[in-house]
Order: C-alpha cells, then structure tokens, then sequence
C-alpha cells in the first residue's frame, strides 16, 4: 500500500491551502457550491456542485515550453 501525504489548512472563510507531496494549491469556494484551484504545477481546476448526484468539473493544465 502505497504511503500518501496531504493536508490541507483554512486560510479564510472560502479560502484553503491544500500540500501534498509533489504540489501546493490554493482553493478558493463560493457558499453555492462553486470552486476554483489554483496548482503549483500549472494545473487549474473548476468544479460545481450540483443537485443530487451531479456536479462539473473542468481541469485545465499549463502546457510546457520546448
């Protein structure tokens, strides 16, 4: 079994910094559901809850330069 490492600290109301082990990202959340995640890799995400069993998510990454 693979060992993980991730925690994840309230900043302000909305507002938390998540580390892990190879990233850090920030999260910023709306009180209707709505998030958006910044990454350290370049990575960005933004995600919505919606009712019952659905919800969006949209992951977009920073290409690299040659």
């Amino acid at each position: 079994m693979p060992v993980t490492f991730r925690k994840s600290f309230r900043i302000f109301p909305g507002v938390r910094l998540n580390v892990n082990r190879k990233s850090v990202s920030i999260t910023v959340s709306k009180g209707d559901g709505a998030r958006r995640t910044y990454s350290s890799t370049g990575r960005r995400t933004t995600s919505v809850d919606l009712p019952g069993p659905f919800g969006y998510r949209k992951t977009t990454s920073r290409r690299s330069r040659d």
